[in-house]
C-alpha cells in the first residue's frame, strides 16, 4: 500500500551532517542524522510523479504507472529518527526542505540519464570513496596521494 513511513533527507544534507560529525563530534559518540521529513512511501512516489509530470510530461500522468508489490517479511511500518543530539551538540540541521530536495534530485537524474543507464548496465565502476560537502572534498584515507589533513577515516582537501 506504500503506507510505510520514512524520514527523508537529501544526500548532500546527509553528507554535510557526516562532515559536521567528523569535524565537531566527540570521539566515540553516536549521532542520529534526520531530515524532519517523515513521509509515507506512497506520498513520496506521488510527489515524484507530479515533478515528472511538470519536467517530462507524457500523454498520461506518471501516477497511472504506479504498481504495488508485496512488502518483504518483517518490513517495518515506520522508521523514526530523533536527531536532537546532532542539532544540539553539533549545531547541524538540514538545509533543504523535502520538496526542494526532491525536485533537485529528480532533476539531477533526468539531466544525467547516461549515468543512470551506465549504472543499470553494470558498467559503472565500483563506488567512489569521495564525498563533497560544504564545498569541500573528502576522500577515504589512503585513496589519493594528494596532501591532505586526515579526519577520522577521511582526508580533508581545501579549507
Amino acid at each position: 500500500t506504500g503506507e510505510n513511513i520514512r524520514d527523508w533527507l537529501h544526500v548532500e544534507d546527509h553528507c554535510e551532517a557526516i562532515v559536521a560529525v567528523l569535524e565537531k563530534g566527540a570521539p566515540g559518540e553516536c549521532y542520529n542524522i534526520g531530515g524532519h521529513s517523515e513521509r509515507a512511501n506512497i506520498d513520496v512516489v506521488r510527489s515524484i510523479c507530479r515533478i515528472l509530470d511538470k519536467l517530462r510530461p507524457t500523454a498520461a500522468p506518471y501516477e497511472k504507472q504506479i504498481t504495488f508489490v508485496a512488502d518483504r517479511p518483517g518490513h517495518d511500518l515506520r522508521y523514526a529518527i530523533d536527531a536532537a543530539k546532532i542539532e544540539q551538540k553539533i549545531g547541524w540541521v538540514p538545509r533543504r526542505r523535502f520538496e526542494e530536495g526532491l525536485r533537485e534530485t529528480v532533476g539531477w537524474y533526468l539531466e544525467n540519464a547516461a549515468w543512470v543507464e551506465n549504472i543499470q548496465s553494470g558498467e559503472y565502476p565500483n563506488g567512489s570513496k569521495r564525498i563533497i560537502a560544504g564545498g569541500r572534498l573528502y576522500e577515504a584515507a589512503g585513496g589519493s596521494r594528494k596532501p591532505a589533513r586526515k579526519m577520522g577515516g577521511f582526508k580533508k582537501y581545501g579549507n
